[in-house]
Formats: structure tokens, sequence, C-alpha cells
């Protein structure tokens, strides 16, 4: 029974790292326009920081245009600077409360350095999913130590552990094969 909870537990955390990995690849530049691409960017507003999403709904009106729909008039030169400042290479522009922002074509050289930051994020999964099963490693240790379960069912679930782990791993070099392939077209 303790098993199957920790199985369980596990197998959700690395769905986590991989759900992570999916939203930084859907931060990363493809050439096309995607409301997702300006998540990451933080608006000083209201006396604090706040995402952007907070401050203006994101739409993509054509592939390669964003336009972002500032609520409040007070709010629109600090939305157009954080996106200029958001290090994505974006060059936006203001038309009373409606931004729009064209999305530049990717030379050859952006693009490998795309795949580059493509392949750090997924390592960083693959770091998360490993040590996910470090952890389910050493709670099955303490709970054959404990006497909760057997030697066999502690080889079992072990087996369980590492056959989940593959899956996520192979499951995360799928995504970025994916991503590299998009981000290379031309």
């Amino acid at each position: 029974m303790a098993q199957d909870q920790l199985l369980k537990d596990l197998q959700r955390r690395m769905d986590g790292a991989l759900e992570v990995l999916r939203k930084e690849f859907g931060g990363l530049r493809t050439g096309r326009a995607s409301a997702s691409l300006l998540e990451p960017v933080t608006v000083p507003a209201y006396g604090g920081t706040v995402p952007l999403t907070q401050v203006a709904s994101v739409n993509v009106p054509e592939p390669r245009m964003i336009t972002v729909q500032v609520w409040y008039r007070n709010v629109v030169k600090a939305v157009d600077k954080a996106i200029r400042e958001s290090g994505l290479g974006l060059n936006p522009q203001t038309e009373g409360q409606v931004i729009r922002v064209p999305i530049p074509e990717l030379n050859q050289e952006r693009r490998r350095e795309l795949t580059r930051v493509a392949a750090k994020y997924a390592e960083d999964a693959r770091v998360a999913v490993r040590k996910v099963r470090q952890h389910g490693m050493e709670s099955l240790r303490r709970l054959e130590k404990d006497g909760e379960i057997s030697q066999d069912e502690h080889r079992k679930v072990e087996k369980d552990i590492q056959h989940l782990t593959d899956d996520h791993i192979k499951r995360i070099d799928e995504t970025l094969a994916q991503k590299d392939k998009e981000i290379l077209q031309v």
C-alpha cells in the first residue's frame, strides 16, 4: 500500500518536471508568434512587480505578430519597457493602449543558440527527474528498514521506479527533439 502511494507521488512529481520543461519550451522563440512567449515578462505596476497577464491581455492575430491590450493607460509605458528589456529581442510598437510586438525572422546563428538553450532546459528537467528518483529510492530504503515492506517488494518497486524514470527521460528527449526540429525549421 505504501509503495503504491510512493509510486503515485513520484509519477506526479516527474510529470511536473516534464510540464515545467514544456512551459520553458513555450517561451523559446521559434520565429512564430505565441502568447506564451511573453509569459516570463513582469511589469512594475501597482507598487510591485506583476506578470504581464495581470495588466493586459495577450493575443496572436497573425503568425508573426503579438498584440498586447493593456487595460489601464497609466501602465502602457511600463509594459512597453518591460517587453523591450525582457531579453527576448523584441521591439514593441505602442498605439494607444494596444502594443504590437512583431516577431522578427530568426537567423541561423540565433537558431543554433536557441537549440543550446533548449538542450539546457532539457538537461535541467532530466536532473529534476533523477532527483525525484533518488528521493523515491531513499523513501523505499526507509520503508524496508522500518519493516513496512519486504526485500522482494523493495526490489520490485525499485525496478518500477527505474522504469518510471527511464520513461520520463525518454519523454524529455522526445520533447527536446521535437523542439529542436521546430527551431531549426527554415
